[in-house]
C-alpha cells in the first residue's frame, strides 16, 4: 500500500471515529482539553473543568461496563476537589501573598519512591490482568498507576508532573496506535504538545518565584 493510500485510510478512520462519537464523548473530550490548557496556565478553574470531565467520563465508562475505569474516575473526582483546595489554600504563610500554592520541585528520593511504586504497582496489576484477555496488561497498568501518582503531583503543583505525563502519554499513544484507536491517538498528540508547553510555563514561573518573594 502506498504512503498516500495509508494516509487516506488513516484520515478516513479518524473521520469515522469523530462521526461515531456521542455528545457525551465530545463533551468529555472538550472538558478534558480545557482542564489541560487551564492547568498549563495555572488557572484554578482547571479543577472545575476536570471535575466535569471526570463525571462525564464516569457515566460513559459505566455505560460501557468498563468498571475499573469507572472506579478510577471516582479517584479523579476526589482529586479534583483536593487539587482545587490545595491550589487555593495550600501555599501556607510566607509562601505566597495570596496563600496560593506555588510551583515546587521534588527531591530525587521522592522520584525514586514514585517511579519505584509505579513499577511495583504496574507489575502487580499487570500480572493479574495478564491472566485475562486484556490488551497490553503491563503497559496499560503502568500508565494507569502512573496517572494516579502524577495526578497527585499536579494537585501539589510539582513541576516534574509534566515530565511524568510526557512518558505516560507517549506510552498511551503507542497503545492507541496498536489498537487502531486513531482518534485517541490524535488527541494524545495534542496532549503531548500541551504537556511540553505546560512544563516550560511552570518552569518559568518556578524560577520567577524567588524574585517575586523578594
Amino acid at each position: 500500500m502506498s504512503t498516500s493510500a495509508s494516509l487516506s485510510s488513516l484520515l478516513g478512520a479518524v473521520s469515522d471515529a469523530f462521526a461515531a462519537m456521542s455528545w457525551l464523548e465530545i463533551a468529555a473530550v472538550l472538558f478534558g482539553l480545557a482542564y489541560l490548557v487551564l492547568a498549563m496556565r495555572q488557572n484554578i478553574l482547571c479543577w472545575m473543568a476536570g471535575l466535569v470531565n471526570v463525571l462525564l467520563s464516569l457515566v460513559l465508562f459505566f455505560e460501557q461496563r468498563l468498571y475499573p475505569e469507572t472506579a478510577l474516575q471516582l479517584f479523579y473526582a476526589a482529586m479534583s476537589v483536593y487539587g482545587w483546595w490545595q491550589w487555593k489554600h495550600g501555599g501556607g504563610p510566607g509562601q505566597s501573598t495570596k496563600g496560593e500554592l506555588p510551583v515546587s520541585v521534588w527531591p530525587w528520593r521522592y522520584h525514586v519512591l514514585a517511579i519505584g511504586g509505579a513499577l511495583v504497582g504496574a507489575l502487580a496489576l499487570g500480572t493479574a490482568l495478564s491472566r485475562t484477555n486484556a490488551a497490553f496488561p503491563y503497559l496499560d497498568s503502568f500508565t494507569s498507576v502512573g496517572a494516579v501518582i502524577t495526578t497527585y503531583m499536579v494537585a501539589k503543583k510539582v513541576l516534574e508532573n509534566w515530565l511524568y505525563w510526557l512518558v505516560i502519554d507517549a506510552i498511551e499513544l503507542y497503545i492507541y496506535w496498536q489498537r487502531d484507536l486513531y482518534l485517541y491517538g490524535v488527541l494524545t498528540v495534542v496532549y503531548l504538545v500541551l504537556v511540553v508547553i505546560g512544563f516550560y510555563r511552570w518552569q518559568r514561573d518556578w524560577r520567577a518565584q524567588p524574585a517575586l518573594a523578594s
